[in-house]
């Protein structure tokens, strides 16, 4: 005959609400899975269509380059319009490194996190001979606070 939950001993219960959270937890973990077995689907889908745009428009970057260069040979020499399209994509490839670089000289370094480690590490083991000067109407504290 089942017992009423007034009736059931503190132990079964402890049991059965344990038996619960685990199940609960088994479950949480399994649709964490799912759900991150989803966004992974889509990312990496995402990632596959954004590759493509990418070199649709490398490839649209090529033709227009050749559509510049034939529109300047109609009055330039052929290989003074193609010299000239050239010319331009090394000078905007120049300019862009240069631009690379300027900015990866303007890095921080993690300053700020190397100078609070050291102020940590100066707080942790003070040094005796760092300790200013007293005035005369104050004694010193040692460590355990006499």
């Amino acid at each position: 005959m089942p017992q009423t939950p007034e009736e059931e001993s503190l132990g079964s219960l402890v049991a059965q609400a344990s038996s619960h959270i685990s199940s609960l937890i088994r479950s949480e973990i399994e649709l964490a899975k799912a759900e991150f077995r989803f966004d992974a689907k889509r990312v990496g889908t995402a990632a596959g269509m954004f590759a493509a745009a990418a070199f649709m428009a490398h490839l649209c970057l090529i033709l227009a380059s050749f559509t510049i260069a034939y529109a300047l040979a109609q009055v330039l020499p052929h290989w003074l319009a193609f010299l000239i399209v050239t010319v331009v994509y090394l000078l905007a490839a120049g300019l862009l490194v240069f631009i690379g670089i300027r900015r990866l000289k303007g890095l921080a370094g993690m300053k700020r996190t190397a100078r609070s480690i050291r102020d940590l590490k100066e707080i942790a083991t003070p040094d005796e001979q760092a300790v200013p000067a007293l005035a005369a109407d104050r004694e010193p504290v040692t460590r355990d606070g006499t």
